[in-house]
């Protein structure tokens, strides 16, 4: 049996964890990052296609690409959250479960940074819980692939 594939899509700066703002993001990198969530997906019998651009556009050419190939997106839109309409339209678009998280609290920075576009094609968010937010996400995905494929 094929293990259900979770895109797990990240934006701009991401590339940087470990290096931008410790303070806030921590020391963990990206790849750090990765190795979290291919174990956890391991773990819960999903297959992971982790990905991070600094691009708007190659983004949502992924989101959009996820219709066919993906059975949810786990996605941190990073800057993109609070800017992004054509992000948002590309989420509600594929009309699939979405997670978004954040590693930090968005809710606890600076004002511009509390709406989220993003948020209105999630299913559900994760934020200020570190990069254990992703492992939080997988295994909220699994459970949301469970109750669909128990319909």
């Amino acid at each position: 049996m094929e293990r259900p594939l979770i895109a797990v899509l990240n934006g701009p700066n991401l590339n940087m964890l470990g290096q931008r703002q410790p303070e806030i993001y921590g020391r963990t990198t990206l790849d750090d990052v990765e190795q979290l969530c291919l174990q956890t997906a391991g773990k819960l019998g999903l297959a992971i296609d982790f990905r991070q651009t600094n691009m708007e556009g190659e983004l949502i050419s992924w989101v959009q690409d996820c219709r066919k190939r993906a059975r949810g997106i786990i996605i941190n839109p990073a800057g993109y959250t609070h800017t992004s309409v054509a992000l948002l339209d590309a989420l509600l678009a594929t009309d699939l479960p979405v997670i978004e998280v954040h590693i930090s609290n968005i809710h606890r920075r600076e004002p511009f940074r509390h709406h989220s576009y993003v948020s209105r094609a999630a299913t559900g968010v994760i934020c200020g819980l570190g990069v254990g937010g992703y492992s939080l996400a997988l295994q909220a995905m699994t459970d949301l692939i469970l109750d669909e494929d128990n319909r």
